[in-house]
């Protein structure tokens, strides 16, 4: 069936070395939690009940005041700002851009208004805020986010990710601390990361989470955190959170994810590096290339195949790679300085056999 849906929609196939991207369709979803969807799309459910049932189910996995299951992290950013800037007042949620409303600016490092698929800004725009940059792009301390807080401040807000900048970086914990010396709260994007504990143990108002990327669920998102501000984020379904509701479905299904991600233990960054070390052993056969494994920029417990290449472009090496069936993709963050990194953790033997043998066509015949 699988090769049938490719040939009838002229679709390529992917080998996804890029890592969970949402690009590629972010990961592999389970079989049992396949099998949930399958159960949430065949039933009928009271809907507020169900989201309210199961973001208390998922508060108590993860010991936090309460939590939410909505479409994206995207979707969490947009109306988590859009919840903080209202305060769950019911005017504020049927007309989030009220120009009576003014207590709207979000304050952010600099270096975190990154592009991830869109703009950080595009979501805080879309919640109804209005960004403010603290700090440069290369440097953010907690006195540049402090000379930026006015009477006008309804949020802090934190991007933890590979994509934003990582030297000279205030901490999560600077954040906290900032917001509980003024009194604002602070929205923590934790969307690829790992650690679903972490960032609410610490003191962050909200934090959000991919349901697609490490835990691995269905399309979706998860924001947790207090009681009231979790409540306010719930009332957005009948505001901009309309555009952006998640079917029962991948709310069935991501419940079931989050349960098995925190008791079924994953691939570590151990066997990670014992998979990688005859992948890359084999690369460093190939004439034009010296490859090595690095771990993932933002310090998680992941680890790849670094692929310098020395005769070629980077840039051109990688259009190749993607355009051959079955497609290969790669992280390019670093190509300009002639770097491609292979993620391994959605590829498998014969996948890095084909990644091996495209890698030496390429670059003993250039094409």
């Amino acid at each position: 069936m699988k090769m049938n849906l490719y040939q009838k929609y002229n679709l390529k196939r992917v080998i996804n070395a890029s890592g969970k991207m949402t690009i590629l369709g972010v990961s592999k979803t389970p079989d049992d939690i396949v099998a949930l969807q399958k159960f949430g799309g065949q039933n009928f459910f009271e809907m507020a009940d169900l989201v309210k049932k199961t973001g208390a189910y998922i508060a108590d996995l993860l010991k936090v005041e309460d939590a939410v299951i909505v479409s994206s992290a995207s979707a969490g950013i947009a109306q988590s700002v859009a919840a903080l800037i209202g305060q769950g007042n019911v005017y504020h949620t049927y007309h989030p851009y009220a120009e009576e409303i003014t207590k709207r600016e979000i304050i952010l490092p600099k270096g975190h208004n990154v592009d991830y698929g869109t703009a950080v800004e595009v979501m805080v725009e879309l919640g109804g805020g209005k960004m403010r940059e603290a700090g440069y792009a290369n440097m953010c301390s907690k006195e540049h986010v402090e000379m930026m807080i006015t009477d006008q401040t309804a949020a802090l807000l934190y991007i933890k990710s590979h994509h934003t900048v990582q030297k000279s970086m205030l901490t999560v914990q600077d954040m906290v601390s900032i917001s509980e010396k003024y009194h604002i709260p602070l929205i923590v994007d934790a969307a690829a990361e790992e650690d679903l504990y972490k960032y609410a143990r610490e003191g962050a108002t909200l934090v959000i989470y991919s349901g697609a990327k490490a835990i691995d669920g269905p399309t979706s998102g998860l924001v947790i955190g207090k009681k009231e501000p979790i409540s306010w984020v719930r009332m957005q379904s009948k505001g901009i959170g309309r555009a952006m509701k998640i079917g029962k479905e991948n709310i069935i299904a991501f419940t079931g994810a989050v349960e098995r991600y925190i008791t079924t233990q994953g691939e570590t960054g151990q066997e990670m590096q014992e998979r990688l070390a005859p992948f890359i052993e084999s690369l460093n056969q190939i004439h034009g290339i010296e490859v090595k494994q690095v771990q993932d920029a933002a310090g998680r417990d992941i680890y790849r195949a670094s692929v310098k290449v020395l005769e070629k472009s980077a840039m051109e090496v990688i259009a190749l790679l993607k355009e051959k069936n079955p497609a290969i993709y790669t992280r390019e963050y670093q190509a300009n300085n002639g770097i491609i990194e292979f993620d391994i953790r959605a590829v498998d033997q014969e996948e890095m056999k084909l990644i091996e043998n495209r890698l030496k066509e390429i670059m003993e015949s250039g094409k």
